[in-house]
């Protein structure tokens, strides 16, 4: 039988880089094609040993193709999502360009694998913050079903790509290095927005939370309020998450459902001092969960507050392109 081939389209930057190590890591028998713009055409990356040159993103370029993992711009994304589509290629885009598309499946696997099934060439990766928190609250939903959530998201810097992670490193160096991802020095400071605002002063990024959480669990009335925030952390985004269940919840059955769900670590100690942090999340695929308290303002008891931490660069974006593609061949 004759090798799959996956093309990794944005191969040059964070997350492109990461679906390659991804993909050998998770010993993929494939042959790799690597595409990104024309500056980056014939520049080399490493898969499996062997010397894989870049190649100019082209209309031609995905002859042949049976997979294509997407890490571009929105923009470029729409440009080149054509081009895939006519050659029958099944695309697993990390974009946002298509997510809530109705006809684009949106998939986590831990949370809803079935949908891959449904797709009709293009399946969409989940934005990096949704995929941490859904992950972590999955075991909740299905047995508390969450009615509302009220999360704070402290995103690194990784979520603006390389240039995002340049500035950090550039200005904890140098304070006053020129900035090319953030309005504002990121080293020391916290930035209180990450996408544009609209008119109700809610950003784009804190909008995802809610659409998208929706779309995955198939519920329409899920409400969330989310607040994002940039901080000075290299990869690993965190989550301080309030979530409101139809039932009262019992905060020790929370932990063990919580323990037991797919890709998740349970880090819930405090008096050890052991609860997640981003640092030890950093380069790993699992969602750490800690900081699980019940709600004193909630005489109900229906109320639970947790914090949660993981990698923004693997299991927030590449890895779960990867996880999704591992369902496509099976």
């Amino acid at each position: 039988m004759n090798k799959l081939t996956v093309a990794v389209v944005g191969a040059t930057g964070a997350v492109g880089q990461q679906m390659i190590q991804c993909l050998e890591e998770r010993n993929f028998d494939i042959n790799l094609k690597a595409l990104a713009s024309a500056r980056s055409a014939g520049k080399v990356v490493k898969f499996k040993g062997q010397d894989i040159v870049i190649e100019e993103l082209k209309e031609d370029s995905f002859k042949g193709v049976d997979y294509a993992l997407g890490a571009t711009e929105n923009d470029i994304t729409k440009m080149w999502m054509p081009w895939a589509q006519a050659n029958k290629v099944v695309v697993v885009d990390n974009s946002s360009a298509y997510r809530l598309d109705e006809d684009v499946p949106l998939v986590i696997p831990e949370v809803n694998p079935e949908d891959i099934k449904k797709h009709n060439g293009i399946i969409a990766n989940p934005n990096c913050a949704t995929i941490i928190a859904l992950v972590a609250l999955q075991e909740l939903y299905k047995k508390y079903h969450i009615k509302r959530m009220i999360v704070s998201t402290y995103q690194a810097v990784s979520g603006a790509g390389v240039k995002g992670i340049a500035d950090l490193q550039n200005q904890v160096v140098n304070p006053d290095a020129p900035r090319t991802a953030f309005p504002y020095q990121i080293a020391y400071n916290l930035i209180p927005q990450i996408g544009d605002f609209d008119d109700d002063g809610i950003s784009k990024e804190e909008w995802k939370m809610q659409n998208e959480g929706r779309k995955m669990w198939h519920d329409d009335n899920l409400l969330v309020n989310c607040t994002c925030i940039r901080v000075p952390v290299m990869r690993s985004h965190s989550e301080s998450i309030w979530i409101e269940c139809e039932e009262e919840v019992n905060v020790e059955e929370a932990r063990e459902l919580i323990s037991k769900g797919k890709g998740v670590v349970l880090k819930d100690d405090p008096k050890n001092k052991i609860y997640p942090m981003p640092i030890d999340t950093t380069d790993q695929d699992l969602v750490y969960v800690g900081r699980i308290r019940k709600d004193l303002t909630d005489p109900t008891g229906h109320s639970l507050s947790l914090w949660c931490c993981g990698d923004q660069i693997r299991k927030g974006a590449a890895t779960n392109a990867v996880q999704i593609l591992e369902e496509l061949v099976k």
